[in-house]
């Protein structure tokens, strides 16, 4: 929970003049402003507190989204074309078999996503994020792009599905660098108090890129025949990925570095910067582990839930519960628009309460509701099954909105993008990409069609573990960074409590 400074006032009692303002900050903050002023030894002044101009951090968190909005549209639109796919590439299995490998198809791009955050993280640290955000703009852009242009098995026979797998690897590889970069990116620009807020938008991007590729497929399908869908159809939403690319890509280009990466470090950070900039991973690993099992906890709740609501549902009530493919997508996409609505109303909330209450309580809700909620989706009926994936979405909004504010700030800012690809992608693949397989594998083993809920409650118990050793960092400046402001205002009211806060220290310290 975020301490609203009751300790302080308690601690301080009588003490000099303005002790009221620092009694109210948060105790996470007051704890972080006192180390920097003791380290210091001074208040802070003007150059201690870096402005963020508005239309500067506008430009960030836009570009930042729009990447993964492109991201996701790609995979909202593979998931909803994956029977059509699998009938270009692979004609010659039968149904079931055409799904299986269309979607082995799709796994392959989280095969070699560690991969790729393993090369563009420390590339991030050692470059710049701008720099490398731009080239895995492009390279997402590409490999969407290529899979609207690959001929059909018939046509090439088996170089279509090759190509297909290399374009999606492309994807991957991409992917590796995009999310970790986009979050680092967006965080370091960010304001302390609104860091949350202003970071959910990058997983509004997320769910509104999959609800655009899932909405598009929908259409497409309603609008055409199969035929049509089979022969150049399918190819229309990979295709609008190339403008959208190019769009991202000028977007990107446009901005500065992150103020965080411009900053001078210290001595003791820049000795984990030419670490890094090494290639020595394991350095970050051995320094950091403990962050680093914290982000694997923390993506693990949110993926795994994700990828049950977004990969896994649609199949499991069409394969298991027998219901048609149209009231399945719109159920889903309906579920993905309730978070849209949602996320940055959340993410606001986790600046104002804290990022562990918000996943502490979601985390706990999941352990309770998950069961009820996959009763309520195979009802029969329509209300039962909605009220069933709304409430999911409702969790897996909890877990997304605090995730882009809350897993940079678990690094310093010399490794942050490096580490970022390490634990992030790692948990993703391990974990997130593999759900829909592990829990229809665990359906079809025990003839228990509630194993997807006893999974998610398996999740949201190792969410509250990572929750008890998650340190608070709503409103908190990020490691090996100034204190961020929006406004001028903002940095002389900063500057004033730190005077108070700085005679309240000393005063207390002069008691001991």
């Amino acid at each position: 929970m975020v301490d609203t400074g009751t300790d302080a006032q308690q601690e301080f009692p009588g003490g000099p003049k303005g002790t009221n303002r620092v009694a109210k900050l948060p105790r996470q903050v007051r704890d972080d402003l006192t180390r920097r002023l003791r380290r210091n030894r001074r208040a802070f002044r003007k150059e201690d507190v870096q402005v963020i101009e508005p239309p500067l951090l506008r430009r960030a968190v836009g570009a930042s989204a729009l990447g993964n909005c492109m991201e996701w549209f790609d995979f909202g639109v593979y998931s909803y074309l994956a029977a059509t796919i699998g009938k270009v590439f692979f004609p010659g299995a039968s149904p079931a078999a055409q799904v299986i490998s269309s979607f082995a198809t799709f796994a392959a791009a989280f095969v070699v996503r560690p991969l790729g955050g393993l090369v563009f993280g420390p590339l991030g640290d050692r470059l710049g994020r701008q720099k490398v955000l731009a080239t895995t703009m492009i390279m997402m852009a590409v490999g969407t792009f290529a899979i609207g242009l690959i001929p059909a098995y018939g046509t090439i026979g088996i170089a279509a599905p090759v190509l297909l797998l290399l374009a999606r690897m492309v994807q991957g590889f991409s992917t590796g660098g995009e999310y970790g970069g986009a979050t680092t990116f967006v965080a370091e620009y960010s304001p302390d108090r609104r860091r949350g807020f202003l970071s959910s938008w990058l997983d509004f991007g997320t769910f509104v890129g999959y609800a655009l590729g899932s909405a598009l497929v929908t259409l497409l399908n309603l609008m055409l025949t199969d035929a049509q869908m089979l022969s150049w159809g399918w190819r229309i939403p990979f295709l609008i990925a190339g403008p959208l690319g190019v769009i991202g890509l000028y977007m990107r280009l446009k901005l500065e570095e992150s103020p965080a990466f411009q900053q001078q470090l210290d001595e003791h950070e820049k000795s984990l910067a030419q670490e890094s900039a090494g290639g020595e991973l394991k350095a970050i690993v051995r320094n950091h582990w403990q962050a680093l099992l914290i982000c694997v906890g923390l993506v693990l709740l949110y993926n795994v839930t994700n990828y049950m609501v977004t990969g896994f549902l649609p199949t499991y009530q069409t394969e298991t519960l027998n219901r048609s493919s149209s009231f399945a997508d719109v159920l889903v996409l309906a579920g993905m628009v309730w978070i849209v609505v949602l996320i940055t109303f959340i993410g606001r909330l986790s600046d104002r309460v804290g990022r562990r209450p918000v996943y502490g309580v979601a985390a706990a809700a999941m352990v309770v509701l998950a069961v009820p909620a996959f009763l309520l989706i195979k009802m029969h009926g329509t209300w039962g099954p909605v009220l069933g994936v709304l409430l999911l979405s409702t969790l897996l909004a909890c877990f997304a909105a605090p995730s882009a504010a809350t897993l940079p700030a678990l690094f310093p800012t010399a490794v942050r993008y490096a580490a970022m690809g390490i634990g992030f992608n790692f948990a993703v693949a391990a974990f997130g990409g593999t759900t829909p397989l592990v829990t229809e594998a665990l359906v079809n083993l025990t003839g228990n069609d509630m194993m997807p809920a006893f999974y998610l409650m398996l999740a949201g118990a190792i969410g509250l573990v990572t929750v008890w050793f998650l340190p608070e960092s709503a409103q908190v400046p990020l490691n090996g960074s100034q204190p961020m402001v929006g406004s001028k205002e903002e940095r002389r009211e900063l500057i004033t409590t730190s005077e108070e806060l700085y005679v309240v220290s000393r005063a207390h310290a002069g008691r001991r």
